[in-house]
């Protein structure tokens, strides 16, 4: 049987313009992500700098806008002055948040470069852990102060005389986790981010600031933690985080397709508290959210436990991710940008390597995973406006998640090119869904083409082998005629319909 789903759209009923940065990422010093992953010096496709080529050449394809870094964990004992300067003299230190050898060959300026290199912008995370407001602002004036001052001039001397101008900085990380190094309570880490928000915004008033929210919505103190923190903070900062990472330890694949629908909860809930915070100030400004940590994570939690601590640069969170792992970043993704009116940034976490898009080899090769393409296809094609989706399809439940849609959709319009694309997931394992779009605030529709990601079997995975095993093709049937657009959605796939519209 074939299930039939319909999608209303109108030009005129916009969700928000879809920031860029929406389709950022997250580089943390952890695992290989930094050394072996985007750096590694001696590598046949390592540049001067010991950047390696085939890894940014795979990562500009992405149009990744920004990248959050150094972490993460590792931030809350991180001291960024052990990154600059002379390579040679910067100290090797016990990275306490995983457990391994942090040898600094890597720091703030590397990064600067690395992501000029990229195409991208970087998203700065200054360490409120076992550091404070004073190396808050020190920081923000290393980087962004033109020069004349001890911080600024000392940049000069390590030979950058122009300013990074990092415009958004992340004020710690996960500050509510008790694994977190410098761990505190709502209060005290809404007074210590408020104070480096002010220092750090009087050294720059261009930059933009995130707070930290809850880093999962299973925390004891969701919900009350932002609120507290916001109390503190709402008039300083222009961001407020969330984290969320999703599994399938028990392999159960229907809740797992319908996991979105708690990012999805997440989201609202976050942006009423929000709203709520607005109301108690009386404040006119709208408080915008920051997604920076996202994914699918559980492949490699096993493995990780029977590392060997202190290592360099360890094979740590290194999930191999399937072809169900790319359907929930698809769900994922299409969650994102239903909310694109208050979601203005977020993070795929991580980009190379740790619980990544992009794999790597020491001294090998570099390859994409499965979970590589739904984001390339929303980076590219996700750009413009948001457009409300009215949506009509045939529902199931799990024994978590009641009246889960098999069609999960939205579609995205950019003007300027005249163009509009359907993002769409069939989460149904068996049958093909019927799919009926239908764009009436349009002249007329045509299919520029169907982009299909899809597999007979959904424990599928990319390697170094077999880089090609899980790709996308553009066989896909979507027809339109006048405004209303047909295709056949296979059961358990990843659909893009570019069209072309009047």
């Amino acid at each position: 049987m074939i299930h039939s789903a319909k999608m209303i759209v109108d030009k005129d009923f916009v969700i928000g313009k879809v920031d860029e940065r929406l389709y950022g990422s997250f580089i943390e010093h952890l695992g290989r992500a930094v050394y072996g992953g985007i750096f590694e010096p001696g590598h046949s496709e390592a540049d001067e700098r010991g950047f390696r080529r085939d890894v940014l050449q795979m990562i500009r394809r992405l149009r990744v806008p920004i990248i959050r870094y150094p972490g993460g964990n590792f931030v809350s004992g991180y001291d960024w002055k052990d990154g600059i300067g002379p390579a040679d003299r910067r100290p090797k230190r016990l990275d306490l948040a995983w457990g391994t050898i942090e040898p600094n060959r890597f720091g703030l300026n590397e990064f600067v470069d690395w992501a000029k290199a990229a195409g991208t912008d970087v998203m700065w995370a200054v360490n409120l852990g076992t550091q404070g407001i004073d190396d808050a602002r020190n920081v923000v004036e290393y980087a962004n102060h033109q020069c004349g001052t001890y911080w600024s001039d000392l940049r000069v001397t390590h030979g950058y005389p122009d300013p990074h101008k990092i415009k958004v900085w992340c004020l710690g990380n996960e500050m509510d986790g008790p694994w977190q190094i410098g761990h505190k309570t709502a209060a005290e880490y809404g007074r210590v981010a408020l104070e480096a928000a002010k220092v750090m915004k009087w050294t720059d008033p261009s930059i933009e600031l995130v707070a930290c929210g809850s880093s999962s919505l299973g925390m004891p103190t969701f919900a009350e933690w932002e609120a507290t923190v916001l109390d503190h903070t709402y008039d300083h900062v222009d961001y407020l985080s969330l984290h969320t990472y999703y599994g399938n330890p028990e392999d159960d694949t229907p809740t797992f397709l319908a996991r979105s629908l708690q990012m999805d909860d997440f989201i609202r809930s976050v942006a009423a508290i929000t709203d709520y915070v607005k109301a108690k100030k009386r404040s006119n400004r709208k408080m915008y959210l920051s997604f920076d940590e996202w994914n699918v994570w559980f492949h490699s939690l096993e493995a990780d436990k029977q590392l060997d601590p202190w290592q360099t640069a360890p094979p740590q969170l290194e999930d191999i991710y399937t072809m169900e792992d790319a359907l929930v970043i698809g769900c994922m993704l299409i969650t994102l940008i239903k909310h694109s009116d208050r979601v203005k940034i977020a993070c795929l976490a991580q980009l190379v390597n740790v619980i990544a898009p992009i794999m790597t080899e020491n001294g090998g090769t570099a390859w994409a995973q499965t979970i590589y393409y739904p984001f390339l296809h929303a980076s590219v094609y996700g750009r413009g406006n948001a457009l409300v989706p009215l949506v009509q399809s045939p529902k199931y439940d799990t024994r978590e998640i009641t009246d889960v849609p098999y069609l999960e959709t939205v579609a995205v319009h950019h003007e300027e090119q005249g163009e509009v694309t359907i993002f769409a997931v069939n989460r149904s394992l068996s049958e093909a869904l019927s799919f009926e779009g239908d764009l009436r605030s349009f002249e007329k529709c045509e299919v520029v083409e169907h982009l299909v990601l899809e597999n007979d079997n959904l424990k599928a995975v990319n390697t170094s082998i077999r880089p090609n095993n899980v790709v996308p093709h553009s066989a896909g049937d979507a027809q339109a005629e006048g405004t209303q657009v047909q295709a056949r959605l296979s059961p358990a796939s990843w659909n893009v319909i570019r069209l072309r519209v009047k």
